[in-house]
């Protein structure tokens, strides 16, 4: 099978994994409405999905590291089938749901970083970072999808039925992912490391790995809040001030579902830029960007729909244009005997910090509503909020740029 069409069926693939990934989060509004969540209880909700997500990352990598990137990237596909499925059909109320979506996170990590992993073993360096590109931006689309899908179903069938028909994108997933890997070679990088916690210590005395890892970081914190309550918030946009219910929110995820669709732009933007300018340039670029709208964005729900959308759109192209670059970077900065157990602990250490993120959000909007202050405020600080925590990014991303060893990346660009 050519390159060409190899990665094209991977990143369809990638497509329909990630249908599951903001399923909760489309609906969100209405499911606060109907099992009587606060803010926080909807936020943590969330969060338990990114910590299940973690943990399988986590556990993922050392598995591709000792069985292959290949093995683990189907293996695991079909844990990906059953509990996306057992999320949609059986949650019904704050502790179900709690349950069930942190099991569906724990379930969903086999297509992430093995999949980055089958990606760096086919494509050479001068290339990587524009196919990672290609592969973070298949995750892109599949989050658009999933929002437009429910925001067509909750209107017309109710979010039940959204959340079903997510969660049928993991079982198309593992087949097309069988058929497209059946010619790939599972690749098992021979190690001297018996014990993980070795190849763990060596990946944390790589400095210029883990100032790499230490952005990613800061980058979850921002990417994973925003995705947890974009939807949520452009439905509040949009009732603004005029009378609100489900069309309102329908028509506040079909928005939220337009800005990850343009924000594929961004993965493959970024990692094209990065090939021709540098890692650590086009990072610097994206993450300064994004803060601005992270510090701005909540502060407009009062101002035209058209200002809050196009922000909007800004703010997914920006926040997740660096996304595969990190991803980039650490392939080219790690051996690759230890690759799993870098992807394992920036996993830990990113999405362990961007977990608490969209809970974080709920509090502080919560405590905003309770104590009184207006509506454009208690949203306008919590958004604040996840500018706040993503300031430490482009610091992390300085002190790399300016280590010698940061010319192992895009060929000498840094």
């Amino acid at each position: 099978m050519s390159d060409g069409r190899w990665i094209a069926s991977l990143c369809l693939a990638r497509v329909g994994f990630a249908l599951i990934f903001v399923a909760y989060s489309a609906s969100l509004g209405l499911l606060k409405q109907d099992w009587g969540l606060s803010s926080a209880q909807a936020g943590l909700i969330q969060s338990a999905w990114h910590a299940g997500y973690l943990v399988s990352l986590f556990a993922i990598g050392f598995l591709a590291d000792r069985y292959g990137a290949k093995r683990t990237f189907l293996a695991t596909s079909i844990a990906a089938c059953a509990s996306g499925l057992a999320f949609a059909l059986f949650a019904d109320g704050f502790a179900s749901a709690l349950l069930l979506h942190g099991l569906a996170g724990l379930c969903s990590g086999g297509s992430y970083t093995p999949g980055m992993t089958l990606v760096a073993e086919r494509f050479p360096a001068v290339r990587r970072g524009r196919v990672m590109g290609y592969y973070l931006a298949a995750a892109s689309l599949g989050y658009a999808l999933s929002l437009w899908l429910s925001s067509v179903l909750v209107v017309t069938a109710g979010w039940r039925t959204a959340l079903v028909a997510c969660a049928l994108g993991p079982v198309a997933a593992s087949l097309l992912s069988a058929w497209v890997l059946r010619g790939t070679r599972n690749v098992v990088h021979p190690s001297g490391y018996s014990n993980p916690l070795r190849a763990l210590a060596e990946v944390w005395r790589n400095k210029p790995a883990m100032l790499a890892v230490w952005a990613y970081v800061f980058h979850s914190w921002e990417l994973l809040g925003m995705w947890a309550w974009l939807p949520t918030y452009l439905g509040v946009v949009l009732a603004y001030g005029r009378e609100g219910g489900t069309g309102m929110a329908g028509l506040g995820i079909a928005f939220a579902a337009l800005t990850y669709l343009i924000s594929m732009a961004g993965s493959i933007g970024g990692g094209v830029l990065s090939d021709r300018w540098g890692r650590t340039a086009v990072i610097l670029l994206m993450s300064l960007a994004s803060l601005v709208c992270s510090f701005t964005f909540g502060w407009l729900i009062a101002a035209p729909v058209w200002i809050v959308v196009a922000v909007a759109i800004a703010y997914n192209l920006t926040a997740i244009g660096d996304s595969s670059i990190y991803s980039t970077a650490l392939t080219e900065l790690v051996p690759g005997h230890c690759l799993g157990a870098a992807w394992a602990l920036r996993s830990v250490l990113g999405f362990g910090f961007g977990a608490i993120s969209p809970w974080v959000f709920g509090l502080v909007l919560d405590l905003g509503q309770g104590g009184g202050v207006r509506a454009d405020a208690a949203w306008g600080w919590a958004w604040t909020v996840l500018g706040i925590g993503a300031m430490l990014g482009p610091i992390a991303t300085l002190r790399l740029r300016a280590l010698r060893a940061s010319v192992q990346m895009a060929g000498g660009k840094r």
